[in-house]
């Protein structure tokens, strides 16, 4: 007979909570494996007609790339501890300004293979029609260029060249979460 998770029987041992958690989350990256990647889940969801990344414009890549570091770092301060939102949002935004990223991106310059340099450069150069706010103009188009790269590595399905990107720029940076 099974037990339910989180009741303890007479002489048991049961793990911690943060370790089932994490032996729930590995089997759920396996799966994850087998079932394909969230890009691929979503393109299965919502089928229909797919343009080369390739095309994308440098400025709709840094948008795409937004949301991935956004979630990437998101997961990580949600799972380091259960706090406030608030607090969730200061920690957050530590990592996920213009001049957070454009420090990442100046670390990784020696890091990008050739296509991921030529799309930095796009996504760098691009015009955007917004000002930054809290950043100058050289640190917004450095972090739009390093978005550009995670969108881009997003869109091609290969988020684990961008989380290797990102964890190794944030401690080329100094910004290690």
């Amino acid at each position: 007979m099974e037990e339910s998770v989180g009741q303890e029987t007479k002489g048991e041992n049961r793990q911690p909570e943060i370790q089932w958690q994490q032996s729930k989350a590995e089997e759920s990256v396996g799966q994850e494996t087998i079932q394909g990647s969230i890009l691929q889940r979503i393109r299965e969801t919502f089928p229909g007609k797919r343009q080369d990344p390739k095309a994308y414009s440098p400025l709709a890549l840094a948008y795409m790339g937004d949301a991935l570091y956004d979630l990437i770092i998101r997961t990580v301060v949600v799972e380091r501890g259960n706090r406030p939102v608030r607090d969730l949002h200061r920690i957050a935004v530590q990592y996920v300004s213009a001049e957070a990223q454009a420090k990442i991106a100046s670390a990784l310059q020696n890091m990008l293979t050739e296509e991921e340099e030529a799309v930095y450069r796009r996504g760098r150069n691009a015009k955007p029609h917004t000002k930054a706010k809290n950043a100058s103009m050289e640190d917004y188009l450095k972090a739009t260029g390093f978005e550009a790269v995670l969108g881009y590595l997003y869109l091609t399905d290969n988020t684990e060249r961008a989380l290797e990107l990102v964890k190794s720029g944030l401690a080329a940076a100094g910004l290690e979460l």
